[in-house]
């Protein structure tokens, strides 16, 4: 029996006042900050609309024979106790979470077999849009019979409106309740964590590093400056609005950043390989005083990181990281940053 059906007579009808809530950074009845996606229970089923690309679909029963293409998906699916339903995943040796073992392995997630894709059985394969090449291999593989859903938390600017994603993988797996109510956990406790921190003395934060003459930073509406806003942080490009990273040139950078007190998001392993990675790191206030930090605390030798599992859905964990480094406080507290030495 299929368990979901898209919608195609009535795409018409509700698709231009979704885009257009989405195009306006309107958030759909029912989220509290995601603007990419809605849904909405009604007497044949749950219907699931994502917004970039467009797709409306009917759940009509819970889905049970699941595949992805992020990693992050692998965390709302643990997060709501869904990794029963995961039968086929995209490069595993990516995945943190630790998982049943026997998922199928489609290959690269820019490039899945389509072969082993067919013959996992899929009721639904979770993309990832981020371009193009995305949309090129999600129809690629549709026209083999393959139904692609979107789970786009990345395009959402702040940390809440992406950890709250986890309702879309709710409402495919039958666990909405489970769903609201890991969410509004998560939720409350951030919402403490950014109320607590109003009287603390503010610290200038950097983030980033030096790629081939360009230092690209996060933008006003990147999760990360979110995260340094709600901290306390002071941080000089909460007011850009680019939708992108911002590109600086090492002399910008150096304005804007070299009396900066912390660094978060380093790409080396330790002090030393970053200077090796590229002298000018070594210029910087923060990398002097030894006050750097990379993401890494909770990653395996293959590459696997549980900031892009478990940060995504509780960014409540990230945002208590930001504070105690801006805070000065001891590595043992510290949940995905590390302090390098």
């Amino acid at each position: 029996m299929k368990r979901f059906v898209p919608i195609i007579g009535l795409l018409l009808c509700f698709a231009g006042c979704a885009k257009q809530s989405a195009e306006q950074g309107g958030i759909p009845v029912g989220n509290k900050y995601a603007a990419g996606f809605a849904i909405t229970p009604t007497d044949t089923g749950t219907i699931v609309e994502v917004f970039q690309p467009y797709q409306r679909i009917c759940v009509k029963e819970p889905l049970r024979r699941l595949g992805t293409m992020s990693t992050v998906q692998v965390g709302f699916l643990y997060a709501i106790d869904a990794l029963d339903c995961l039968v086929a995943v995209c490069n595993p040796e990516l995945i943190y979470t630790p998982v049943k073992g026997d998922e199928i392995d489609l290959g690269d997630s820019m490039k899945p077999s389509a072969e082993r894709t067919l013959q996992a059985g899929l009721d639904a394969l979770l993309a990832v849009n981020y371009g193009q090449y995305d949309n090129l291999e999600a129809t690629r593989l549709e026209k083999l019979g393959v139904t692609t859903i979107y789970i786009n938390e990345w395009q959402e600017g702040s940390p809440l409106a992406r950890a709250e994603w986890i309702r879309v993988l709710g409402a495919l797996t039958g666990r909405l309740h489970e769903a609201d109510s890991v969410f509004h956990e998560v939720e409350t406790k951030y919402n403490n964590l950014k109320s607590s921190i109003s009287n603390v003395k503010s610290s200038k934060i950097m983030s980033g590093n030096n790629f081939r003459g360009t230092w690209y930073v996060p933008s006003g509406k990147n999760y990360l400056a979110y995260l340094f806003k709600d901290a306390g942080a002071d941080y000089p490009f909460f007011d850009d609005e680019r939708e992108t990273s911002i590109p600086l040139a090492i002399e910008e950078t150096l304005r804007y950043f070299h009396d900066a007190d912390v660094w978060v998001g380093a790409g080396g392993n330790n002090m030393a390989e970053l200077a090796e990675m590229d002298e000018k790191h070594t210029w910087f206030k923060a990398y002097q005083t030894g006050r750097v930090y990379n993401w890494r605390k909770q990653r395996k030798d293959g590459g696997a990181n549980n900031f892009w599992e478990r940060g995504v859905v509780h960014p409540e964990e990230m945002l208590e990281d930001v504070i105690h480094i801006l805070n000065n406080a001891p590595d043992s507290l510290l949940h995905f940053a590390s302090h390098l030495k």
